[in-house]
């Protein structure tokens, strides 16, 4: 009967969604993207300016520059000073950031509607204005460099994610980490980063997706103020890097100091836009969530509660990407048990979706968690904003959007063992295990944070 209520609850939430979810798209004379969705529910907006560069992006030699260009973005232009940005949007009871990945690099703001305009004004002037002063670089690069050691060299798992990416891509860029290899960032200088903005920090580059209580036209009328004199760089598109197709599985032992083992797997899988068939990513994702979607799901409840090998377990699969991705499963093991025991129990959890189909009570409660997430989410402006920038940035269609909770609804049990037995198979594994090394004093005190306040 709880089910019952809870599945009628989370259709009753999609029935109300259309009424906020109005969206309008525009395009400037420059060729800047502007899309606004409008919600009315508080006088609150969310404003992000996304570019078409990343991580994946970056050649040999420049990796993390993108992140690192992300840093200097709050360092001043010809109109305002080192900080000013932050400080302006924080007087005015607004909160702002950025965030670059494998595919791209936003900034956004959150404040009260009556200072979106402000807002758009500071974003276009650091668009084309910034100024890279060769003193602020240098402290800010020793930010970064501090960054990476706290995020992987003095982390255990996330060296682990590093040289599992390394070994597990050929040609694919998605083998690079964002944050740059630290080679890169110690040989990177003021001009690598000037020709970077320059080539890719242009309006005919870039997407303005505006969220909250907002009327589009008024939206439309601030960015041609503010962005709509702005010039246009030539973009030249990027060769392709396709991966060539594995024809076996790979391994990597990873040993550094850590106080427990650690176990990463992951299967290369198709994305959006780039399957076979286009209902292949919506099985991965419902996949996913049978092996890791809650505490009723078959790893917590069987490896981690039932048998208790692993003190966690997990899976992952992301859909939205630029390039193919993969398939992730991790898991670390509990005392008096192994790594491979955790791979071994992994290893047959996915066997067993391979050989037998998913009840269809499994996969009922399964895609209606995933609905439920789908709504809740979408009560944060902010994840709007979000799904919209990512899609239009990776070359999709921001309305597929809409069509996801019913593609997800439509997966079938055979649909799932048919991408289970299509792509989760050992000739298209990577596996990497952390062995873990004696701890010292140096490695066991924790690390100190890291000056910079820019995610990547």
């Amino acid at each position: 009967m709880l089910m019952v209520l809870r599945i009628g609850f989370v259709y009753m939430l999609l029935a109300w969604l259309p009424a906020f979810a109005q969206v309008t798209e525009y395009q400037l004379s420059n060729g800047m993207k502007v899309i606004v969705k409008e919600d009315h529910r508080a006088p609150v907006v969310v404003s992000q300016v996304w570019y078409k560069v990343g991580a994946s992006y970056e050649p040999d030699g420049l990796t993390g520059i993108s992140h690192a260009l992300e840093h200097m973005m709050f360092k001043g232009t010809e109109k305002y000073g080192p900080g000013e940005f932050s400080r302006i949007v924080s007087a005015l009871g607004g909160n702002e950031n950025a965030f670059t990945s494998r595919d791209y690099t936003a900034y956004f703001e959150t404040l009260a509607v009556e200072h979106l305009e402000r807002a758009l004004e500071l974003e276009a002037d650091r668009m084309r204005g910034m100024l890279l002063d060769a003193g602020e670089f240098a402290k800010e690069i020793a930010v970064v460099k501090e960054e990476r050691r706290l995020r992987t060299e003095d982390k255990p798992s996330g060296k682990v994610y590093e040289q599992f990416n390394a070994v597990a891509w050929r040609a694919s860029p998605y083998r690079n980490p964002v944050i740059g290899w630290m080679n890169d960032l110690e040989h990177m200088t003021v001009e690598d980063l000037g020709d970077w903005y320059r080539r890719w920090y242009a309006p005919n580059n870039a997407t303005l997706v505006v969220v909250g209580d907002v009327q589009p036209e008024a939206v439309r009328d601030m960015a041609e103020r503010h962005f709509g004199p702005l010039e246009i760089s030539e973009i030249s598109a990027l060769k392709p890097a396709a991966e060539p197709k594995q024809s076996g599985e790979t391994r990597v032992e990873v040993k550094v100091p850590a106080r427990q083992p650690y176990l990463m797997m992951g299967y290369k899988t198709p994305i959006v836009g780039q399957a076979d068939e286009p209902w292949e990513p919506y099985a991965l994702h419902v996949l996913s969530s049978v092996l890791d979607g809650g505490e009723s799901a078959r790893l917590s409840r069987e490896l981690v509660r039932g048998r208790g090998i692993a003190a966690s377990a997990g899976a992952e699969y992301g859909s939205y990407s630029r390039l193919p991705g993969m398939f992730l499963l991790d898991g670390t093991p509990t005392d008096g048990h192994t790594v491979a025991e955790v791979e071994q129990a992994l290893r047959e959890a996915v066997a067993t979706l391979r050989e037998e189909l998913i009840a269809p009570d499994e996969l009922k409660r399964v895609v209606t968690q995933a609905v439920a997430s789908k709504v809740y989410q979408a009560d944060s402006l902010f994840y709007q904003a979000m799904e919209i920038g990512v899609l239009e940035t990776i070359g999709l269609d921001w309305r597929l959007i809409d069509k996801e909770i019913e593609a997800l609804k439509a997966v079938t049990p055979e649909q799932v063992r048919t991408v289970a037995r299509r792509y989760l198979v050992d000739e298209n594994l990577t596996v990497a295990t952390l062995k873990p090394l004696p701890m010292d004093k140096k490695s066991a005190r924790p690390a100190a944070q890291a000056g910079g306040r820019h995610g990547s």
